[in-house]
């Protein structure tokens, strides 16, 4: 590899499955040194794995001021960790609601909020949400999970622009359909829904998790230094198909 993040330490949530495992498995590649936080924390080679719940703000907090005790700084912030809430606007609980948004929005703003002062002290800093094409196109059934992915590409949009002068680049990535464990349960309890799925999709095929991780390499490295504020597309070009 090339070690195209050679000496920055990067932080990356949801970092134990599917599109968090890749990003820290490539990054480690790449040279970074990574420190994945997860719920259910599983052994990555290379990868300092923390247990931990990104709607508990405490404990990212006291999570961030660690790694910085124990590094001294964070170069590199991948918010990735989130979830699916789907239901009916009517039939949605409000507990439902505040779960969507603490895991879609909330738990990535915390960990931003946690790591913008060390950026800020060192004038350098990159941070990459990984947002939806959900936050581009509405499904049908999918609410409230696209008004959360919206607001975090919002999110990144205002602080990309409000730290940029502080050399701080913040940008976002929207995958499409992509070969996640979830994904994978999907069509194993529907079959026939993987053949569906991938006749949907312009290129016939279904992305995969390193995909997405190479775009955020992409954007976490000093290739991508004038790129800001800016959201990515990762989804075949079905986002841009009119009608099948």
């Amino acid at each position: 590899m090339s070690g195209r993040l050679a000496g920055k330490l990067a932080v990356v949530t949801g970092a134990a499955s599917g599109i968090g495992a890749a990003i820290a498995r490539l990054f480690t590649r790449e040279g970074a040194q990574v420190v994945g936080i997860d719920l259910h924390p599983a052994s990555i080679d290379g990868v300092e794995l923390l247990q931990g719940d990104i709607t508990d703000g405490p404990a990212m907090q006291a999570a961030i001021d660690g790694i910085l005790a124990r590094h001294g700084r964070i170069d590199v912030l991948v918010n990735n960790a989130g979830a699916d809430v789907f239901s009916d606007p009517l039939q949605l609980q409000e507990e439902q609601w505040q779960r969507c948004f603490a895991l879609n929005l909330d738990g990535a703003w915390r960990l931003c909020r946690a790591v913008l002062p060390g950026m800020v002290a060192q004038q350098a800093g990159a941070i990459v949400n990984i947002a939806s094409v959900h936050g581009h196109k509405i499904i049908p059934g999918a609410f409230p999970y696209p008004v959360a992915k919206h607001a975090l590409i919002g999110m990144t949009r205002s602080l990309g622009i409000e730290y940029a002068a502080h050399g701080i680049r913040v940008n976002s990535i929207s995958p499409g359909l992509i070969l996640v464990p979830r994904i994978e349960a999907w069509f194993e309890r529907e079959p026939g829904a993987r053949e569906r799925q991938t006749a949907l999709l312009p290129p016939r095929r279904i992305g995969t998790p390193e995909e997405v991780a190479y775009t955020a390499l992409f954007l976490a490295s000093d290739e991508a230094r004038f790129i800001n504020a800016t959201d990515i597309l990762i989804d075949g070009g079905r986002s841009q198909v009119y009608h099948d």
